[in-house]
């Protein structure tokens, strides 16, 4: 077994295996990313490693708890963070298993590595007063004004995460009857959500200034993001587009 072998196996983990073999979403594949960014970071910055040297022998299950323990203690990030990053490490160790048979033992310690248990805390929903004040916020005489407004029907509509919502595109909103939304959520689940007169009226097209006449297709971008534009299919909504911006 070669001395750094820990480098090519990461890189067909992350670059062929999950998205080519398992057809996991880019955002599964983005996030796991983030993992081992961090991991590799603590590995050389506080454990003093050779990232560029590092071996399959190196990924120890003492190796994986101290990481663990600095992201709570250091990083400061929640339970619930911690165990999506051990989530993404156990992926990948159940991945070495196959490829690397005579380390097993050494990667079945670290799967039985366990989450821990987070406290839920009960939410409380907004009355009909307090969500109503808040769709009357943005300044629909203004594009910006509309954007936020659309933004805000939509995910009280729908109930879609942000990220759902930034994953829309163009053919997932339907206009004629039955009026609905196709969301693509996590794990490549979709589900359709009816759409109710409020927001058909925000979403539809009249509402918004067309850049280009011969785009009738829409969705929104954040490359301006004080604007709605019209833009060409399969063009999905920019994160920024939900991003809090300074008046």
């Amino acid at each position: 077994m070669k001395k750094n072998d820990f480098s090519p196996q990461l890189t067909e983990f992350l670059a062929h295996y999950l998205p080519e073999l398992k057809n996991v979403s880019e955002n599964t594949i983005s996030a796991y990313c983030d993992t081992f960014r961090l991991f590799l970071g603590y590995c050389k910055d506080t454990e003093g490693m050779n990232i560029e040297k590092m071996s399959l022998k190196d990924l120890k299950p003492e190796l994986v708890e101290r990481f663990l323990h600095w992201l709570e203690t250091e990083r400061g990030n929640s339970i619930a963070t911690r165990n999506h990053r051990l989530a993404a490490i156990h992926s990948f160790v159940r991945y070495l298993q196959v490829q690397e048979p005579t380390l097993l033992l050494n990667f079945q310690r670290i799967l039985a590595i366990p989450v821990k248990k987070t406290e839920r805390k009960s939410i409380k929903p907004l009355t009909k007063e307090a969500v109503a004040v808040i769709l009357r916020q943005p300044d629909t005489s203004k594009a910006r004004g509309r954007r936020d407004a659309t933004i805000l029907c939509v995910l009280y509509d729908t109930a879609c995460r942000v990220q759902e919502l930034c994953d829309l595109r163009v053919e997932d909103v339907r206009f004629e009857h039955p009026a609905n939304i196709r969301i693509h959520g996590k794990g490549r689940k979709i589900r359709i959500v009816p759409l109710l007169h409020s927001a058909i009226f925000t979403l539809m097209p009249d509402r918004f200034s067309c850049r280009s006449p011969g785009r009738t297709r829409r969705t929104f971008t954040g490359k301006e993001p004080f604007t709605t534009v019209y833009q060409p299919e399969r063009q999905p909504i920019d994160q920024s587009w939900c991003c809090v911006y300074p008046q």
